[in-house]
């Protein structure tokens, strides 16, 4: 592939070189933030990430003149593809300097890698699973990014299109939000209408009753029913469960936690998550580290809400519940407890532009679509 050469990652010390490379090319971006170091280590390492257990992966680093210039993952998500009926390679951890050169032979690279395999398309950028930051940013290169999305520079789809036999695939949508200083009327009716017509409120939950008791386990299992028939979704095993609720659900702010039961039969019918943002302190990280001071900067966040913004992470609703309005019971309460925290401002994370009811709920806020990310697909000769 002319000057580039693409090797194989196949150690632990090829794997440093991999994750550094984001922060080396990104490290004099304003507006991107740079991910935590150990959760890059630990989300590409098999030993750690039990996705792994059903992907066949391999990283690959693109060289030129002896200098990294370029990475990407490859990877064949096994029950997506039967879940699909697709015989699909995924590519994710995509990035790379100015250079045609070097973008193509990382895309093909996979292109060959899959192919080798028995895959007949390549669609990306993707994660192991949709818990991964998932697209290329294609809209809103001039606003921070967070910790859970992918930032990539303007030239990135550029480089795509050049490419050739790309097409758009699925696009996700971002909306900043004004917090509204009370709750809006017709939303705070709706709950109200909600809760007296169909009996449903709203559920916290102890530390105890999430990590140890189960429900944790209650809320992905919604999300495995919720997000089913969403683009490439694969479920989550009882592995992948685990790790979210010790990795995840162990440290959040329960305050910004919130169930819906339906309280007929005491049953959780839909959730919703939300951290306080932490895009502002991870800049003052050192390449993402939590030494020598990182951790401080991340724990001003997590425990006294030294932010203006709230990122607005999962929601998910049964179906049966979506029609009796049980989202609008999930985002009265977050208004509320977000104006307690005197949060501003909230990130709603990457959502389908085609997923109508989701997006219709934002029609009670000052919002501004700020955002998109689109998965390209390829089919492969």
């Amino acid at each position: 592939m002319g000057n580039v050469e693409i090797k194989k990652v196949a150690d632990k010390k090829a794997l440093k070189t991999f994750v550094n490379f984001y922060y080396d090319l990104y490290r004099d971006c304003p507006f991107a933030v740079p991910f935590l170091y150990s959760d890059e280590m630990a989300t590409l390492s098999p030993s750690q990430n039990p996705a792994y257990e059903h992907c066949e992966v391999q990283l690959f680093l693109a060289y030129k003149n002896n200098k990294v210039v370029g990475r990407v993952a490859a990877f064949i998500n096994k029950k997506a593809n039967e879940r699909w009926n697709r015989k699909q390679v995924r590519f994710g951890w995509l990035d790379f300097v100015d250079d045609l050169e070097v973008s193509t032979a990382l895309i093909k690279t996979v292109e060959e890698w899959g192919k080798a395999r028995g895959m007949n398309e390549i669609a990306g950028p993707l994660g192991f699973t949709d818990m991964d930051r998932e697209g290329m940013l294609i809209e809103g290169f001039d606003r921070l990014a967070t910790m859970y999305i992918n930032y990539n520079y303007p030239y990135y789809a550029e480089h795509i299109n050049k490419i050739g036999g790309f097409v758009k695939d699925n696009d996700y949508i971002e909306f900043y939000i004004k917090i509204p200083e009370t709750v809006p009327e017709k939303f705070a009716k709706l709950s109200k209408m909600i809760e007296t017509r169909y009996n449903l409120r709203v559920r916290k939950f102890t530390r105890r009753e999430l990590v140890k008791e189960g429900k944790g386990y209650e809320i992905f299992d919604i999300l495995n029913q919720t997000y089913d028939g969403l683009y490439g979704f694969a479920k989550l095993d009882s592995k992948q469960i685990d790790k979210l609720v010790n990795e995840y659900i162990k440290i959040a702010d329960l305050n910004l936690v919130v169930g819906v039961e339906d309280a007929n039969i005491n049953k959780l019918v839909g959730f919703g998550i939300s951290f306080p943002s932490f895009s502002k302190a991870l800049k003052k990280t050192h390449d993402g580290h939590l030494l020598p001071f990182g951790w401080w900067h991340l724990l001003k966040i997590l425990k006294f809400h030294r932010t203006d913004t709230i990122d607005l992470l999962l929601i998910g609703v049964l179906e049966d519940y979506r029609s009796k309005g049980a989202n609008a019971l999930i985002f009265n309460e977050l208004t509320q407890q977000a104006n307690e925290y005197g949060f501003k401002w909230a990130e709603a994370m990457p959502q389908m532009e085609t997923n109508k009811g989701v997006l219709s709920h934002w029609q009670y806020f000052e919002t501004e679509q700020h955002r998109r990310h689109r998965c390209f697909c390829k089919q492969l000769s």
